[in-house]
């Protein structure tokens, strides 16, 4: 594992992170977008609220490390486009990788990668291509001493004609486990349905530290329990997007979530925090 860029991405005391990802706009999905229409004004908005980390796009990770100066949030460089989202989905389904991403993540700076691991409803050829993606991700990520992120995403039919995330936790469990045996050295995982199965997903991660998802908007309240239960079975950090910039107050509800993280602030303080001026 290369721990030196990952010093930069865990918090010095509490050893979580919180990873705001802003990486929707890859994936050519309209919805993705509110909330980031103006990518410079979110950067800007991000970078003033001080997540541990932003997950961006080859093309867009200039805004984040163009910022002067040391204080700011680390890069997560998203490695990998596919067309799974849409809702209904398109006749020909895809994924690819940057095929020069790990040297792109170093001339920018990152500290790790992000890849897919995806399971869709008999779409076998798609985790495939994202299996072949990340063998050759994990070669040119060891030779660069970068950290690379594995997304296992477990996907189920959806009656509209797309594909919805599937908490069971057999499925993200045995998922994960295979991420793990790719070589994964950071694990970006879905919640289970019940929050309290989350430690099999841990157990299967082994000592490769596990990042939960976030996936689509929840109200406030929800998000912060679930926070406080998925790192109360041993998460070691949280990879949230459209939860924060898609809210009101992304600086409040960042800030609520690293106390949470970082402070273990209870959901009710951390409720409190959303609306206070720093």
């Amino acid at each position: 594992m290369s721990l030196y860029r990952l010093n930069r991405l865990f918090h010095p005391h509490s050893g979580r992170a919180l990873d705001v990802a802003v990486d929707h706009g890859f994936f050519g999905e309209r919805s993705f977008l509110t909330g980031i229409e103006d990518m410079g004004a979110v950067v800007r908005t991000l970078v003033q609220a001080g997540p541990d980390a932003v997950q961006l796009t080859l093309g867009q990770a200039r805004l984040l490390q163009s910022v002067p100066g040391k204080q700011k949030p680390a890069l997560v460089l998203r490695s990998d486009i596919a067309n799974v989202y849409g809702n209904p989905l398109e006749k020909h389904i895809f994924s690819h990788h940057v095929p020069n991403a790990i040297e792109e993540a170093v001339r920018l700076d990152a500290v790790a990668v992000c890849a897919n691991l995806m399971q869709l409803p008999g779409r076998p050829e798609i985790r495939e291509a994202n299996i072949c993606s990340i063998l050759a991700l994990r070669a040119e990520a060891t030779k660069w001493a970068m950290p690379l992120m594995i997304e296992p995403l477990v996907m189920r039919d959806d009656s509209g004609g797309g594909y919805q995330v599937d908490g069971d936790p057999d499925k993200i469990v045995t998922l994960v486990r295979q991420a793990k045996e790719l070589g994964a050295d950071l694990i970006k995982a879905d919640p289970t349905d019940n929050v309290e199965d989350y430690h099999r997903v841990i157990e299967a991660a082994g000592d490769v530290p596990v990042l939960v998802r976030g996936g689509g908007r929840l109200a406030d309240r929800m998000l912060l329990e679930r926070t406080v239960g998925v790192l109360a079975q041993g998460a070691r950090g949280i990879v949230y997007g459209r939860n924060v910039v898609q809210h009101e107050n992304p600086a409040g509800i960042t800030r609520a979530l690293m106390a949470v993280l970082h402070e273990d602030a209870g959901v009710e303080n951390a409720l409190g925090l959303l609306n206070e001026v720093p």
